[in-house]
């Protein structure tokens, strides 16, 4: 079973040795706009901006990135490095078509869409990124030592990092992975008032530090979760963790762009009960964003939204999108 919404189209290309799947919606002659998704999820974590966007007078794009859903996973850990996931948007663009495009990314989309803004503002005429900020390199320390050295081992990256075990985990039972994700991280689930580290059970998984929900929250429902499941059948949870596992090799490799502030209008987006808000070093990083990024707008703080910010607060997203995207230079 694979999911449906009414009004997206579906369709695969070949780019840099992979073929992707992207789901699409609007005009392919109105401006490109392309949505990158974060982990766990998949095309259909835009499915109310795809059409919302589209209504709006623009093409809607949404990849399943390397390694998730429908697309390509390839199997080389370093094959997921942030360099490769913004040569994927490139010459996704490229495939479509188009010379100019803005960029929306969510999680770990977000850095994608950020960087694919730095280093090709030739090409991109705005971004916006939801949850994670644009983040600078860090100094001296590679992240996941430096995460290992503060938390003991118990920081959600490093948990993921170990070959086979969150593979494992989340892949045994699939519709349990996503009831419990997209439940924990929400706004709705009390423990995120306010949030806290992520951290994961010293003799468990890490998905046993989140209960499961007695009832789903409004914006959530059982097709939502089957639509997940079901996307996730062909390649499993594997190359998804593989970009974190990337983390130290993309710190190594972000020394060729340290400092460089991003060029083109750029729009932050975030709820007040995010995980990522609390990560270390966000109570500094978040209010310089706009020193760091003259052109960085305020930030919108969605009250009471949690770290699915599109898909907990999909009227409010679509509704800044739009404002944005309608200032943009062509």
């Amino acid at each position: 079973m694979t999911a449906y919404v009414e009004g997206v189209e579906h369709h695969s290309v070949e780019v840099n040795g992979l073929t992707l799947h992207y789901a699409a919606a609007g005009d392919a002659d109105r401006p490109l706009v392309v949505l990158l998704h974060g982990f766990p999820e998949c095309w259909y974590s835009w499915r109310h901006q795809l059409t919302a966007l589209a209504a709006a007078g623009y093409r809607a794009v949404a990849p399943d990135q390397r390694g998730y859903a429908r697309s390509d996973a390839p199997a080389a850990v370093e094959a997921y490095t942030l360099p490769h996931l913004v040569g994927d948007v490139v010459a996704l663009v490229r495939e479509l078509g188009a010379s100019r495009f803005a960029v929306v990314g969510h999680d770990w989309g977000a850095p994608v869409a950020w960087l694919t803004a730095q280093l090709r503002p030739d090409l991109v005429r705005g971004v916006a990124g939801l949850s994670v900020p644009p983040l600078p390199r860090s100094g001296d320390f590679p992240p996941l030592g430096a995460m290992e050295a503060m938390f003991g081992g118990r920081f959600y990256w490093n948990y993921f990092c170990r070959p086979g075990v969150a593979d494992a985990e989340f892949g045994d039972a699939p519709e349990r992975a996503f009831r419990r994700f997209l439940y924990g991280a929400s706004g709705d689930n009390p423990l995120n008032d306010p949030p806290a580290q992520p951290l994961v059970p010293v003799d468990g998984g890490f998905l046993d530090a989140i209960a499961e929900p007695e009832e789903l929250p409004g914006w959530l429902t059982e097709a939502d979760i089957a639509a997940f499941t079901s996307e996730y059948e062909r390649n499993g949870f594997t190359g998804g963790l593989n970009w974190y596992r990337n983390l130290d090799r993309n710190w190594e490799l972000g020394a060729a762009w340290d400092g460089l502030p991003i060029q083109v209008p750029a729009l932050y987006i975030t709820g007040d009960r995010d995980l990522v808000g609390v990560f270390p070093g966000m109570d500094k990083l978040l209010p310089a964003l706009q020193l760091l990024n003259p052109t960085m707008r305020p930030t919108l703080t969605l009250p009471g939204c949690g770290h699915w910010t599109q898909q907990e607060r999909p009227a409010e997203v679509n509704a800044a999108l739009i404002d944005f995207l309608g200032s943009l230079p062509d």
